[in-house]
């Protein structure tokens, strides 16, 4: 299981921009203060938390006010769905993520005014603020829906408090109940449809339309022609109130629109060297990154030996041309779903910058953490340009329905011969 932020990696983090007497100074107390904060092995005291994320995050790139729509991002990663919203005129209100290696990508690339939340199951809704948009990319975890007669008849909890206790859909679910977001956007694997032969979804679209009163538009999307990579998700659009938004206005590229090329390294001088990952002066990527003799004997044995079986396992080799399978976190192990052909040589893992540029994230993203952590990030993360496209045909219906209230909430605060 990942390991979850604590007041003492928030402090860690801050050391690496920041000398002790620095954050004494910011914090308003003595370095000695500081010193044993990092010596104690809780850290420091829990109500220092949203102090030492003022460190992290700074105030250089918060949204200004003139932003078009607000939103939060819930189990946030390392910011996708925020990037894709950003792109759109949306300003980030409130995050939570509580993985602390993602917490310190998410740091480095996101200036904010707000705090950062760890377990969104520990935080009470009054602690978020009113938003315009609920972004959320949920884990999927097995709903139960055993028994829910039998608690019925009981008359104990019911509805989606029944159904999803126990799950991430439920904090979404009950955040959505009591906020009452304008639209939200939440994201899962493609296999979310068929979990549990469609009953997982059965009680979420149950949930969204039936118990919540929202208009969902559920669509899986293939992010090839985005990105070389073939990776399909399921989005669930959902507004408030009805509109006539549609999936017809997204603007899909060709499938071929993108390959292999676009996202490796050219190793030919035309880029900068990179930290580890590419070396000298025509920037070469690191020859760690290489696959060992032993490792790719095993990977090509085990592929021998399925196909025999008439199988398809085994390794998936990719060249400047092609198109990749679909990068997940256990890329770290062994690389085996996208392996970098090199000709006659032994092929190689992708390095994190690539997993990054495969994932539709800009060159200037700051990967920060470890190649493991990094691979695990990119592969658990969303394509960022799929998201974007998907936040801006929903941009003009999120703006309808902004206006639409700011209508109601004017014409209530005139006088009676006015509006009557």
């Amino acid at each position: 299981m990942d390991a979850k932020v604590t007041t003492r990696d928030l402090l860690s983090y801050a050391r690496e921009r920041y000398t002790q007497a620095d954050i004494a100074r910011k914090l308003n107390v003595t370095p000695k203060t500081v010193r044993l904060w990092e010596v104690r092995e809780d850290g420091p005291p829990e109500y220092r938390s949203h102090q030492l994320q003022g460190l992290l995050f700074g105030n250089e790139h918060t949204v200004s006010d003139d932003a078009d729509f607000t939103f939060i991002d819930l189990f946030a990663g390392i910011g996708g769905i925020r990037m894709g919203f950003e792109k759109n005129g949306g300003h980030c209100a409130f995050t939570s993520e509580w993985d602390k290696y993602a917490v310190k990508t998410y740091c480095e690339n996101f200036g904010t005014d707000h705090p950062l939340a760890g377990d969104i199951t520990q935080v009470p809704v009054e602690d978020i603020p009113d938003h315009d948009v609920l972004l959320a990319g949920f884990p999927c975890q097995p709903f139960s829906i055993a028994g829910v007669s039998k608690k019925n008849s009981l008359g104990r909890v019911h509805g989606f408090e029944c159904k999803t206790q126990g799950t991430l859909f439920f904090d979404v679910a009950r955040i959505i109940k009591e906020k009452q977001p304008k639209a939200f956007l939440l994201e899962n694997v493609k296999n979310l449809m068929s979990h549990d032969k469609g009953q997982t979804f059965q009680v979420i679209k149950e949930t969204l339309e039936d118990e919540l009163g929202y208009h969902i538009f559920p669509k899986v999307v293939d992010a090839k022609g985005f990105v070389p990579q073939h990776r399909e998700r399921i989005y669930i659009v959902g507004f408030r109130n009805d509109t006539n938004f549609s999936w017809d206005a997204a603007q899909w590229p060709e499938p071929d629109a993108k390959s292999m090329s676009d996202i490796l390294h050219p190793q030919n001088g035309n880029e900068e060297p990179e930290k580890d990952y590419t070396l000298g002066g025509k920037a070469k990527v690191n020859s760690k990154y290489i696959l060992s003799d032993k490792l790719w004997k095993y990977l090509f044995d085990y592929a021998a030996k399925h196909k025999a079986k008439g199988n398809g396992f085994g390794y998936g080799k990719v060249g400047k041309k092609d198109t990749a399978r679909t990068l997940s976190a256990r890329y770290y192990k062994d690389g085996s779903e996208i392996l970098i052909s090199r000709g006659k040589g032994n092929p190689r893992r992708l390095t994190p910058r690539e997993c990054a540029r495969l994932m539709g994230y800009p060159d200037t993203f700051k990967i920060p953490v470890s190649d493991t952590q990094s691979y695990k990030q990119f592969g658990n993360s969303v394509v960022m340009p799929v998201v974007a496209e998907i936040a801006r045909i929903m941009k003009p219906h999120i703006m309808t329905l902004i206006e639409e209230e700011e209508a109601k909430v004017h014409q209530s605060s005139l006088p009676l011969s006015a509006s009557g």
